[in-house]
């Protein structure tokens, strides 16, 4: 029932294509952005879960309690 909608509409083959085009670009966007990214965040961002010492060091609410 809706493909008739759909193909009643003139020109609608484009928005396709657009979407097509859209996602090309913004994972071509996400995949330069991670290259180009500092491999020291990178590392750092891995850690944060198990780092525990970086928290209790640069966590101002906990340097708040200490004091």
């Amino acid at each position: 029932m809706f493909s008739k909608y759909l193909t009643s509409i003139e020109g609608i083959a484009i928005y396709p294509i657009i979407v097509l085009l859209l996602f090309f670009i913004l994972f071509l966007f996400v995949i330069i952005k991670t290259i180009r990214m500092d491999k020291k965040h990178i590392i750092h961002m891995a850690n944060l879960p198990l780092d525990s010492k970086s928290e209790k060091t640069n966590n101002p609410e906990i340097k708040n309690e200490n004091q």
